[in-house]
């Protein structure tokens, strides 16, 4: 991996974090590995949460942007809800799927932060998830064969009325762009 040469972004996002509800927390980490025996998807992560946290603590921000660790995050709250210390490490792994995506830091290739992209043009436009428009942007995008290989699946679902290819826009969409737009400004709107 090449070195970000960007100092100023490690402090700036450690001070963030240390700064958010809760944040001040992930220096009372024990290190104790609480937090990777109770993630699901550890195994398949290139670093476990307990090596991202030390990692984070060490200011090896690339290590931790670009592994896939955050992409693999299932958001089950599991590593949150154990955490004798009370880090928030589900929350703390939004944060940084946030950063790498906003920095174009992502790895190459990595999925999650396709699907994420994806998953966000979906919201932007409906103001909920079309999971037929997701599905079919996230595929155009990685790769338009393997979404042949999804199909008995997908008509599946369909025929089961757990897959729409209809969206539906939420009624008052505009105010949620309102407010989304606000959010993202920092609050200023």
């Amino acid at each position: 991996m090449s070195a970000i040469h960007a100092p100023e972004l490690t402090a700036d996002f450690e001070s963030y974090v240390r700064g958010q509800p809760g944040g001040e927390k992930i220096d009372q980490c024990l290190q104790c590995g609480t937090c990777s025996a109770s993630c699901p998807s550890s195994l398949a992560m290139d670093y476990p949460p307990r090596a991202i946290v030390a990692a984070f603590r060490a200011g090896m921000l690339e290590r931790v942007l670009k592994s896939n660790t955050v992409w693999l995050c299932a958001s089950c709250y599991l590593c949150t809800v154990r955490c004798p210390a009370g880090i928030q490490f589900t929350d703390f792994m939004y944060k940084l799927k946030r950063l790498g995506i906003e920095r174009g830091l992502v790895r190459d290739g990595t999925s999650g932060a396709t699907m994420a992209r994806s998953f966000r043009r979906i919201v932007d436009r409906y103001g909920r998830s079309a999971e037929g428009e997701l599905l079919m942007d996230y595929f155009l995008r990685t790769g338009p064969l393997a979404a042949l290989g999804r199909a008995p699946l997908a008509w599946k679902l369909f025929r089961r009325g757990r897959l729409g290819f209809r969206p539906r826009r939420i009624a008052g969409i505009e105010s949620l762009r309102r407010m989304m737009a606000a959010i993202e400004d920092g609050g200023k709107a």
